[in-house]
C-alpha cells in the first residue's frame, strides 16, 4: 500500500472538507467517526471562503490526473450535479496550473534533438491550455524557404507525470483487491480487472505516438465526412513525449453564447454528436473514448450544418464483433419493450450466467424499464436506461464487462453534452434508424461477400491442410476407440459389481435381522445354532468385495 500517497489523499480531503459534500444524515457511522477529529483542526482561510464546487475542483486538481479526469466526466452530467459544481468542474478542462515554459522547451529540444528556434519559426512560451497529463503551446512550422508556415500546436507531457500515475494506479489496485476480498459482491464486480483495464487506458495517454496513431485512424475513418474533423499529425515532429498537430480554430462546445451568436443549428449539432458516436461504435468499431467538453469544438464554417472537431485522441476503444451484435440487439429490444428478448440476449452473450432463470430476469428488467418508458422518448436518458439495465443484471450475478466500461463512459459524455446543447434531444430518434440499418446491413449479401473477401485468403491458405487434419482426426479417433471401449467395459463392470454388492447388502441385512430375531431371549435357547449361522452368513455377505 503506498502509504505516502494515501496520506496525501487524506490530507487533501481534510484541507477542503470534502466530507461536507455529503449531507450528514446520509453519512454512514464509520465515516462520521473518521471525520470527527477533523473538526478540531483549523480550516485554511482559503478553503473556508470557497464554495463547495470550488473546493471539489481544487481537491481534484491537487490529487492529480486520475482524479481530474473523474471530475471531467462529472462535468458532463448536469442532471447529476447542481449547477455550481458543474460550472467549477468545467474549468478542469483547460485550467489546470501549467508547468514552467523552460521545462517544456527543454523537453521538446531533448526529444527532437534541436533547439526550438531551429525547429519552429515561432513558439509561444505561454501555454494555450494546460491539462492533467500534458500542456499545449502554439507554434508555427517553417516552410521550405525557412519562412513562417503552417500554424501548429505542440503537446508536451508533464515532467514526472508517469510516476504520479503509477502511484495512483498502485493505490487503486490495493483498493480493488480489498473490494474483491471483503465485499459480498466484490468478486463478481471484477474490480482488479477493471483497474487493470483502466491502467492500459491511462498509460496510453503517456505515449503521444500512440495518441497520434489513434488520431490518424479516426481522421481516416471520417475523411470527407460532414460530421467530424480530426487535426492532422506532423509525424516528423512527434515523439513519445512530444506531439505536433495542425492547429484548429473552433468554438468550444460549451460556449453556448458564441454558438448561438453565429446562429448554429443546435438541434442538428446535438443529433450529429449522437450519430458520430454510433457510427464510431458500430460502423468503424473504433471510438474516441474521451469526449468530454474540453476535447470537443465546433467549426466556425457552415453553422447551419455544424461540424465537430475532436482533439486528444489518447483514449480510444473498440468492441468485439459479438459485443457489437448483442449490444445493438439489446438496445433495439429494450426500446421495443421486448424484455424477454433482452433477458435471453444477456444469457446468450454470456453477460449473465447460463443457468440464470430467464423468467425472473425478464420480470426484473420489466420492473426497472417500464416506468422509464412511460415518459416521452425525448425525456428518457438513453445512458441511464443502459446503466439501469446493467445494474439489474448484476442482481443476477452479471460480472462487470471491462470492454463495456469505456463505451458506457463515452455514452454518458455524448448524451450529457447533447442535452447541454439541445435539452429536447431525442437520442432514440437518431439511434433507432441507425441501429435498424446496421442490423440489416450485417446480414446483407454485400456484407457477407465483404467478409469472404477479407478472410478468403486465410481460408484458402488453410484449405490444402484440411484433408490431413481430417485424416489426423480419424487416426486419433481410431486410437481412442479401444481406450473408450475399455473404459466403457470398466464402467459396466463397476455397475454390475455395484448391483451385486447392493443385492448382497439387502440379503445380508435380512439375514442379520433374522439372526437378531432368533437371538432374542425367547428363541435363543431353542435354536442357538441357527442364530449363529445366520449371523455369520450376514457378516460374510456384507464384507464380500
Amino acid at each position: 500500500m503506498p502509504i505516502a500517497r494515501s496520506l496525501t489523499i487524506a490530507r487533501v480531503f481534510l484541507r477542503y472538507r470534502l466530507n461536507e459534500l455529503i449531507p450528514a444524515e446520509h453519512q454512514p457511522l464509520w465515516l462520521r467517526a473518521l471525520w470527527a477529529p477533523a473538526k478540531l483542526l483549523p480550516q485554511g482561510s482559503k478553503a473556508k471562503n470557497m464554495g463547495r464546487g470550488e473546493r471539489l475542483r481544487r481537491a481534484l486538481e491537487d490529487l492529480g490526473p486520475i482524479y481530474v479526469k473523474f471530475g471531467q466526466l462529472l462535468s458532463t452530467r448536469p442532471d447529476l450535479l447542481p449547477p455550481d459544481m458543474v460550472q467549477e468542474l468545467n474549468q478542469l478542462q483547460d485550467n489546470v496550473p501549467p508547468f514552467p515554459a523552460d521545462q517544456c522547451i527543454a523537453r521538446i529540444e531533448a526529444a527532437l534533438g534541436a533547439p526550438v528556434d531551429e525547429l519552429f519559426a515561432d513558439f509561444e512560451r505561454a501555454p494555450l491550455a494546460s491539462a492533467s497529463v500534458a500542456q499545449v503551446h502554439a507554434a508555427r512550422l517553417k516552410d521550405k524557404d525557412g519562412q513562417p508556415g503552417q500554424a501548429v500546436v505542440v503537446k508536451v507531457l508533464r515532467p514526472g507525470i508517469d510516476k504520479v500515475i503509477q502511484q495512483d494506479l498502485e493505490l487503486l489496485h490495493h483498493i480493488a483487491r480489498w473490494i474483491e476480498r471483503y465485499l459480498p459482491d466484490g468478486r463478481r464486480m471484477r474490480p482488479v480487472e477493471v483497474v487493470e483495464d483502466y491502467r492500459h487506458t491511462i498509460e496510453g495517454e503517456l505515449d503521444l505516438v500512440r495518441e497520434a496513431s489513434s488520431g490518424s485512424e479516426l481522421k481516416r475513418n471520417f475523411a470527407n465526412s460532414p460530421l467530424l474533423y480530426i487535426p492532422e499529425v506532423h509525424w516528423d515532429y512527434t515523439r513519445e513525449n512530444v506531439l505536433v498537430l495542425e492547429r484548429i480554430h473552433g468554438i468550444p462546445v460549451t460556449d453556448l453564447a458564441q454558438l448561438r451568436a453565429q446562429n448554429t443549428n443546435m438541434e442538428l449539432l446535438a443529433e450529429r454528436g449522437v450519430e458520430i458516436f454510433f457510427k464510431q461504435v458500430f460502423e468503424h468499431n473504433f471510438f474516441h473514448a474521451d469526449m468530454h467538453p474540453g476535447n470537443i469544438f465546433v467549426s466556425r464554417e457552415h453553422p447551419e450544418r455544424p461540424k465537430y472537431i475532436a482533439i486528444d485522441t489518447a483514449i480510444v476503444g473498440s468492441l468485439s464483433r459479438e459485443d457489437q451484435y448483442y449490444l445493438a440487439r439489446n438496445l433495439l429490444a429494450m426500446f421495443r419493450r421486448d424484455y424477454r428478448m433482452v433477458a435471453e440476449l444477456h444469457v446468450q452473450s454470456g453477460w449473465v450466467r447460463r443457468d440464470t432463470p430467464v423468467n425472473a430476469f425478464e420480470a426484473a428488467i420489466r420492473s426497472v424499464c417500464e416506468p422509464i418508458f412511460e415518459k416521452p422518448l425525448g425525456e428518457i436518458s438513453f445512458a441511464r436506461v443502459l446503466i439501469s439495465l446493467f445494474q439489474t443484471a448484476r442482481r443476477f450475478d452479471m460480472e462487470v464487462q471491462p470492454q463495456l466500461v469505456l463505451l458506457q463512459k463515452t455514452l454518458l459524455n455524448i448524451e450529457g453534452l447533447g442535452r447541454q446543447l439541445y435539452p429536447q434531444l431525442d437520442l432514440w430518434k437518431t439511434a433507432h434508424p441507425f441501429l435498424e440499418r446496421w442490423m440489416r446491413e450485417r446480414i446483407h449479401p454485400k456484407t457477407i461477400l465483404g467478409e469472404i473477401r477479407r478472410y478468403g485468403p486465410e481460408w484458402l491458405e488453410k484449405f490444402p491442410q484440411l484433408p490431413q487434419l481430417a485424416f489426423s482426426a480419424l487416426e486419433q479417433g481410431r486410437e481412442l476407440g479401444p481406450q473408450l471401449q475399455h473404459l466403457s467395459e470398466q464402467l459396466a463392470g463397476s455397475r454390475r459389481r455395484g448391483r451385486a454388492r447392493y443385492a448382497r447388502m439387502i440379503v445380508g441385512g435380512l439375514l442379520a435381522a433374522g439372526a437378531a430375531l432368533l437371538a432374542s431371549p425367547g428363541l435363543l435357547a431353542q435354536v442357538p445354532a441357527m442364530s449363529w449361522a445366520m449371523g455369520a452368513a450376514a457378516l460374510a455377505l456384507l464384507l464380500w468385495p
